[in-house]
């Protein structure tokens, strides 16, 4: 739905898909320098300036005449992604562990996930009923939750800072995360094959509607989304009973490997059930994302959590970039069917990362 009010807005759809890589490039950018500032200068502080610039890039959206009010509010988004990416998870697992609770932080992912697929979920289905009159209402309604997010964040206790009152300076602090980051190789193996899986999936789902529409009328994509939106948010539901009795890196590999067997069935013999199909691999999305996250920050130390997050998080970023035109390009040349094929037989690659560190076994815990 945002495409068609940047389009509305801007004159093209050249014109507003530039808003998205404005939103991507900023990220980007950013991602770092936040991460750093979020374990220099504390979590709340971080996770308050990222909800102000959320706040002013919606509002931004609401009020664009033009191209460069709507790049001002993609920028801003970026920077407010950034400012989060890194910074929120450490928050939680700080604050449980101020509360002697870390262990349990596969729990709490899974509901804050679960709350969010289903939010998404009914803010889609409120959406396309209020952009029947206008584009633009939909996105001047949008700055009320935003608003209500800010608030919410001044009202969040900072967790315990545990590095040394005379800790590092910021330009330490990241060469140290960097160090942890690429010194361990759990980090490295289940990083690297989220970086990839996560950014493939994400460059295919952004595109699988031009497939859907293929088999289904146009109107009938948003069922689509919204049926993936529920399943995923069972998933998150359930991630944390399946993690206590599968554990990490065997669900993140039985996950991985279904989203790809139904990817592939759904592409390489396409139906009218197809969709549905693609929509049942949400049903794993929040275990696999539970899990990955739990390992993570099982490894991260406390000193570096958020710019370690943010180190992972730019890498994912970047292969989105790279991943999104490179999949539209061979669309145009073998068809949508086949391009997500394709994409489904590289992501196979990450699964053989993982299904080799589930083989090397090892306790998974934090080096500080």
């Amino acid at each position: 739905m945002a495409i068609l009010y940047y389009a509305q807005v801007s004159g093209s759809f050249a014109a507003g898909m530039s808003v998205f890589s404005a939103t991507m490039l900023a990220s980007v950018l950013l991602e770092l320098p936040t991460g750093v500032l979020s374990d220099w200068m504390g979590r709340k502080k971080t996770m308050v300036l990222g909800s102000v610039l959320a706040v002013l890039s919606v509002a931004c959206y609401a009020a664009a005449s033009g191209i460069w009010l709507l790049i001002v509010g993609a920028v801003l988004e970026g920077a407010a992604r950034a400012f989060f990416s890194g910074n929120n998870n450490a928050l939680l697992f700080d604050s449980l562990k101020d509360d002697g609770r870390e262990d349990r932080l596969h729990d709490f992912l899974g509901t804050l996930g679960a709350y969010g697929q289903f939010a998404l979920a009914v803010s889609a289905l409120l959406g396309s009923l209020i952009a029947q009159d206008s584009f633009r209402l939909v996105m001047a309604a949008s700055v009320a939750p935003q608003a209500a997010a800010l608030v919410l964040s001044l009202l969040v206790p900072e967790p315990v800072r545990r590095e040394r009152a005379d800790g590092p300076g910021p330009f330490r602090l990241f060469a140290e995360a960097v160090r942890r980051f690429f010194g361990n190789r759990r980090i490295l193996a289940v990083g690297g094959a989220n970086m990839v899986s996560n950014a493939l999936g994400e460059a295919c789902y952004q595109f699988s509607s031009a497939f859907i529409a293929t088999l289904w009328p146009v109107w009938a994509i948003g069922i689509a989304r919204t049926l993936s939106n529920f399943g995923a948010a069972v998933s998150f539901k359930l991630s944390g009973r399946l993690i206590d009795r599968f554990k990490e890196l065997p669900l993140l590999v039985a996950a991985r490997l279904y989203g790809r067997v139904a990817h592939g069935i759904a592409v390489a013999l396409p139906t009218v059930a197809s969709p549905v199909i693609i929509s049942s691999s949400s049903l794993f999305f929040g275990v696999s994302v539970v899990a990955g996250e739990n390992v993570l920050q099982k490894e991260f130390s406390d000193g570096e959590r958020a710019t370690m997050g943010s180190i992972g998080a730019m890498g994912e970023s970047i292969l989105i970039a790279a991943f999104a035109p490179l999949l539209g390009l061979l669309a145009d040349a073998v068809g949508a069917a086949m391009a997500l094929l394709a994409a489904q037989v590289l992501m196979l690659a990450p699964i053989a990362v993982l299904a080799a560190e589930v083989r090397r076994g090892g306790r998974t815990g934090a080096r500080r």
